[in-house]
């Protein structure tokens, strides 16, 4: 499976509670961190609910 890079670019407070929580399920608890995970359907909808919070590449 090919991977993504998500960083978190707008900062997860004042945020719908669900989307705090899957800011923290894909690792992005500061601004500007950067994680690698694997590109499955399951982390592309999770990217989906915050695309306006984080840059993907």
């Amino acid at each position: 499976m090919a991977k993504v890079k998500i960083t978190l670019v707008k900062s997860g407070i004042d945020r719908p509670i669900r989307q705090k929580r899957t800011l923290n399920a894909l690792g992005l608890t500061k601004m500007h961190r950067t994680v690698e995970v694997e590109a499955t359907p399951q982390i592309k909808g999770m990217i989906n609910v915050v695309k306006h919070l984080v840059e993907v590449k």
